[in-house]
């Protein structure tokens, strides 16, 4: 029977490279393990991935800057707008003080009888951390972030929609989600195995105008799900394009993972990915070195030196 095992990343279009990788790496302390370029269009931008201390499925955020092309975006209504990302239990004093103290706003509030975070990227995506018991995933402490604070990796994501009753039915029927809370605003839904980041919460929204799908900083791109086979990533297509939601991608490699892509009836982008038998994130540099070097795909290794030369140079931190 088809399946999905909660998330397996989310990726946003930001601002400058330096800046969100300032962000992600020395504010919110997450490991930097992937730099390359996205793969589709000409326009060499960078693709940036950041992860908990394993590179979990369900624990990865990526990133286009967009800033160096001047593509921007418009939050809105019909979209992804929230990152959700989960943290360990009792560790949001920490993060309200660690975050403030590098100059991020940040807001307490109580949201579905929860405490969370609430937070900007500095391109003005909206971020949550959400406290979480018993979750296995092992945050990253190279940043400088203790183990009993680190982030474990992806909560879940927040779908602004105007009415949410066709998603409820596409997340219930073809992404197998079970209706977990129904409160004020919010529709909240769980996909896949608790724990691997699969929570979406509809968030209604009739004020705001409807925001961009394409690229353009400042805005979240999509949302991906662990399918965990190709053979179960097929079953899903089939069944999914067999109920009538016919915009669907043909199979996307990827590289690290190989990708099918659906755009939702709440208008998000959802992604159904797999992550490479032949190493994943490993396939090109070791666990310890991942994200040291410039990778490419094969198709663009011609272009390296082009693309080197075009795309805004970044330091890591922690690199010589």
């Amino acid at each position: 029977m088809a399946h999905v095992n909660g998330s397996h990343h989310v990726t946003l279009s930001v601002g400058p490279a330096q800046e969100d990788v300032d962000f992600h790496v020395d504010t919110l302390g997450m490991r930097f393990i992937k730099r390359t370029v996205l793969f589709d269009g000409s326009l060499p931008i960078y693709h940036l991935y950041y992860s908990n201390a394993n590179g979990d499925p369900s624990a990865v955020v990526t990133t286009f800057p967009f800033r160096q092309a001047g593509l921007r975006g418009r939050r809105g209504t019909n979209q992804a707008r929230e990152v959700h990302l989960a943290v360990p239990s009792g560790s949001l004093d920490y993060w309200q003080q660690r975050l403030t103290s590098r100059g991020v706003e940040v807001e307490s509030a109580d949201v579905l009888d929860r405490r969370r975070l609430l937070f900007h990227h500095p391109c003005g995506i909206e971020y949550a951390m959400v406290g979480v018991d018993d979750d296995p995933r092992e945050g990253y402490t190279g940043g400088g972030v203790p183990a009993e604070y680190a982030i474990h990796g992806i909560h879940g994501v927040g779908v602004h929609v105007a009415n949410p009753e066709n998603m409820v039915e596409f997340l219930s029927d073809s992404f197998y989600g079970k209706g977990l809370v129904e409160e004020g605003d919010r529709v909240v839904h769980q996909v896949g195995r608790p724990g691997e980041g699969g929570q979406v919460e509809l968030v209604v929204n009739r004020t705001d105008d409807p925001g961009t799908w394409r690229y353009g900083e400042g805005t979240i791109h999509h949302f991906a799900w662990n399918a965990e086979t190709l053979e179960n990533q097929d079953a899903l297509k089939f069944e999914i394009e067999g109920v009538g939601y016919t915009d669907i991608s043909e199979l996307k490699d990827r590289k690290y993972f190989k990708s099918v892509y659906v755009r939702t009836p709440g208008g998000a982008l959802f992604e159904l990915a797999v992550t490479h038998a032949e190493g994943g994130w490993t396939c090109d540099e070791s666990p310890k070195e991942l994200g040291s070097a410039f990778q490419l795909p094969e198709q663009f290794e011609d272009r390296r030196t082009e693309l080197l030369d075009q795309l805004e140079p970044i330091r890591v931190s922690g690199e010589g």
